[in-house]
C-alpha cells in the first residue's frame, strides 16, 4: 500500500501533506523521527523525574517541604500556560508551514534552558532560578511535542501508523534507560574517578544538566534534516495571535458538528492518560513506601519497567495496525485494571502457592511490571488513534488540543491517590485512586467510534 492509498473508511490523514518514506520501521525517516524521542528522554527521565528535580527538592535548597511546594507551584503554572497556548501554537505551525521550524526552535529553547541549569548551585537562593528553568523548559518541551506528534502522519501510512507510533514510544523508553545508565556510571557512581563526579557545590548534578542538554540536542538533529516542511496556507498564516483563538473555536465547533467522536476521544483519552501517567509517577513511591524497596532496588525496578514498557509499546503498535487502536487501548486498560487490582488484593502479605512462598516483593515485581507492559501500548495507540482522526493539515492544532485536555484533568489521579490514602490510612490503597481514573477513561472510551468509522472533518479557513 502506498503512502496515498487507504483502506475503505479511513480518514485521509496524509493526503495533502508532504510525506517521506514508506512508513517501514527501519526506514530513514522513521528512525530520524524516533531519534527525537530517544533524545528527549534525557529531559523527561533525567531532568524532570529521577535526578535534577530530586536535587532541587533536597535539603540544600531549604528543606523538603518548601522546595517541593515551590516546585509544585512552578510546574502547575507551566501546565496552565501549556493548556492555554498549545492548541494555538500547534495551529499556527500548521497553517504557517513552520511545523519543522517550530519543532527545532522549541527543542533548542529546551536544550538551552536545560544547559543553564548548570548554574543552579545548591543554595536556597538558587531554588527559584532552578524551578523557573525547569518550568519554562517543560512549557517549550510540550510545544515541541505537539509538533513532533503531528509529524506522525508524514512518516507513516494508514497501514503502519500504529507500529510507527509504538516504535517512537519504545525509543523514548529505551533512550531514558541509556541516559540514566550514563548518568549513573559517569556522574553519580562513576566507574572511573574524575573531577566531574565531585559532589562539591553539586558539580556532578550540574554537569548532568549539561550532559542532558547535549544528549537531547544531538539526537534531535536527524528529524530536522529528514522530514520535509509543510506548505504555507497564506490566509490563516496572516492571522494575529489573538485572532487564532477565534479560528480555533470555529474549528472546534466544526469538528463537533462533523466529527463529534473526535471530541469524545479527546475527553476519554485525557482521563485514561492521567491514569497512565500516575502508574509511573507513583510506581517508585509505592515500591519504596508500601513494599519496602531500597533506593537501589527502586532504580533497578525503574530500568526493568522501562524495558517492559518499551516491549509493550512495540507489540501494541503491531496489533494497532491489525485490529485498530481502540481495541488495543481497551485491552491495555483492562490489563492495567487487572494488574492493579492484583497488587491491591495481594498487598504486602505472604502466601503459599503450590507449596512455594509468594512474598510481597514477588507481588510487586510480577504485577508492577505487568502494569508497565500495558502502559506502552495504551500511550502509543492513543497517539495513533488521534493521528488517524486528524484532518489533513490540522494535525498540530489537534495534538495541541490533546495536550490541553490532558493538562486540564492532570489533577485527577494525584488527587484520588492522596484521597484514598487519607480514607484508608495506608499508602497501598492509593492504588484505588489510580484504578478509578483508568476505569473512568475506559468507560468513556467504549462508546467512541474507532477511526475507520469516523468521518474526517474539514477545517474552516481563517
Amino acid at each position: 500500500m502506498s503512502a496515498h492509498q487507504q483502506p475503505p473508511g479511513t480518514p485521509a490523514v496524509a493526503a495533502t501533506l508532504p510525506t517521506v518514506g514508506s512508513g517501514r520501521i527501519f526506514s530513514r525517516p522513521v528512525l530520524a523521527w524516533a531519534s527525537w524521542d530517544w533524545g528527549s528522554a534525557a529531559f523527561n527521565a533525567v531532568m524532570t523525574t529521577f535526578v535534577f528535580t530530586v536535587y532541587l527538592t533536597s535539603e540544600a535548597f531549604g528543606g523538603e517541604a518548601r522546595t517541593s511546594q515551590v516546585l509544585g507551584w512552578g510546574l502547575a503554572a507551566a501546565g496552565l500556560l501549556i493548556a492555554l497556548l498549545a492548541p494555538v501554537t500547534g495551529q499556527r505551525s500548521d497553517t504557517g508551514g513552520r511545523r519543522k521550524r517550530w519543532l527545532g526552535i522549541n527543542t533548542l529553547i529546551v536544550v538551552v534552558l536545560t544547559g543553564l541549569c548548570f548554574f543552579v548551585y545548591p543554595s536556597p537562593e538558587m531554588l527559584i532560578l532552578g524551578v523557573a528553568l525547569i518550568a519554562a523548559a517543560n512549557i517549550f518541551f510540550e510545544f515541541a511535542g505537539v509538533n513532533y506528534n503531528a509529524m506522525l502522519t508524514q512518516i507513516s501510512t494508514p497501514s503502519t501508523i500504529g507500529r510507527v507510533s509504538g516504535f517512537g514510544w519504545a525509543m523514548g523508553y529505551v533512550g531514558g534507560i541509556a541516559a540514566l545508565v550514563v548518568v549513573l556510571l559517569v556522574f553519580i557512581s562513576p566507574v572511573v574517578d574524575w573531577q566531574g563526579a565531585s559532589g562539591e557545590d553539586g558539580l556532578n548534578i550540574r554537569l548532568v544538566a549539561v550532559f542532558s542538554a547535549l544528549w537531547f540536542a544531538a539526537f534531535a538533529l536527524p528529524v530536522l534534516f529528514t522530514i520535509p516542511e509543510l506548505p504555507r496556507r497564506a490566509a490563516a498564516a496572516q492571522l494575529g495571535f489573538l485572532a487564532s483563538y477565534g479560528l480555533l473555536l470555529r474549528r472546534v465547533a466544526a469538528m463537533y458538528r462533523q466529527s463529534p467522536h473526535t471530541i469524545y476521544f479527546l475527553l476519554a483519552s485525557a482521563i485514561f492518560r492521567d491514569g497512565l501517567a500516575a502508574v509511573f509517577t507513583f510506581g517508585g513511591v509505592l515500591a519504596a513506601g508500601a513494599f519496602g524497596f531500597s533506593a537501589a532496588l527502586v532504580i533497578v525496578f525503574a530500568i526493568a519497567a522501562n524495558v517492559i514498557a518499551a516491549t509493550g509499546a512495540v507489540i501494541g503498535g503491531f496489533l494497532d495496525d491489525r485490529i485498530g487502536p481502540k481495541r488495543v487501548i481497551i485491552g491495555a486498560l483492562i490489563g492495567l485494571l487487572v494488574a492493579g487490582s492484583a497488587i491491591l488484593l495481594l498487598g504486602t502479605g505472604t502466601y503459599s502457592v503450590f507449596g512455594l512462598e509468594w512474598t510481597s516483593d514477588t507481588t510487586f515485581w510480577v504485577f508492577g511490571l505487568l502494569l508497565t507492559l500495558f502502559v506502552g501500548p495504551a500511550q502509543a495507540s492513543s497517539r495513533a488513534f488521534l493521528a488517524r482522526l486528524a484532518p489533513p493539515g490540522g494535525e498540530g492544532e489537534l495534538f495541541g488540543l490533546y495536550a490541553t485536555t490532558g493538562r486540564a484533568v492532570s489533577f485527577l489521579a494525584p488527587t484520588l491517590f492522596a484521597l484514598c490514602i487519607g480514607i484508608f490510612g495506608s499508602q497501598l490503597y492509593g492504588v484505588i485512586g489510580i484504578l478509578v481514573v483508568l476505569l473512568a477513561g475506559l468507560l468513556l472510551l467504549i462508546p467512541v467510534k474507532p477511526p475507520a468509522r469516523v468521518a474526517p472533518s474539514v477545517l474552516p479557513e481563517a
